[in-house]
């Protein structure tokens, strides 16, 4: 496993990992000391230490040798998104696939997800997991407005807009489901680490 680690002022290392979820599980499990918070992104860890407890040297010499453990133990927590299928790009993406809009629908809801990490807006999880045949592009041209609920993909990832935003996301359907409230403890209802399904419903 090649580590590369990045300084980020007197408080933070960057780590590049291939693994993210499952090196940041091994620090969650044996943090080194000092540490303070960890933020998975896609292809880095940014790990946060206190300086008058460590040094980005000494952290760097522990964070080398750390090595990626099992990020979804099967008893670790899922959440089921009830989703409408009637997006306005389903039936474009089934003709980019080319799948039926019927098989880009199953396909996408047979998947398991996990949070990957959280960014673009609060509450916003990109989500991993999808089926390789609906690994598609980005709109060429964003809209302005997206609802909040939409579930979209792009790239390798899914996920849904936790408010209304401009984005350029292929849209597949929509959900009830709060996926950030700040009335909720906590409100970020698929921090990184969570396991997704989407559950077709009428």
């Amino acid at each position: 496993m090649t580590v590369r680690l990045l300084p980020c002022g007197r408080r933070a290392v960057l780590v590049e990992v291939d693994d993210v979820l499952g090196y940041q599980a091994a620090l969650a499990q044996a943090p080194p000391l000092g540490v303070e918070e960890l933020v998975p992104a896609a292809q880095t860890l940014l790990v946060r230490f206190d300086p008058a407890v460590t040094s980005a040297d000494r952290l760097g010499a522990l964070l080398r040798r750390v090595s990626p453990v099992d990020s979804g133990p099967a008893d670790a927590h899922e959440v089921v998104i009830p989703v409408v299928y009637d997006g306005e790009d389903l039936a474009e993406v089934a003709a980019e696939t080319g799948l039926s809009v019927a098989e880009v629908v199953a396909r996408h809801s047979a998947g398991s997800y996990v949070s990957a990490f959280c960014g673009f807006a609060p509450g916003f999880a990109y989500l991993s997991g999808a089926a390789p045949e609906l690994h598609v592009a980005r709109r060429s041209s964003p809209r302005t407005r997206i609802p909040a609920g939409s579930v979209a993909i792009a790239g390798e990832y899914s996920a849904v807009y936790p408010s209304a935003s401009p984005g350029g996301w292929r849209l597949l359907g929509r959900t009830e489901a709060p996926v950030w409230d700040v009335e909720r403890d906590p409100p970020n209802l698929l921090p990184p680490g969570t396991r997704v399904r989407f559950r077709e419903v009428s």
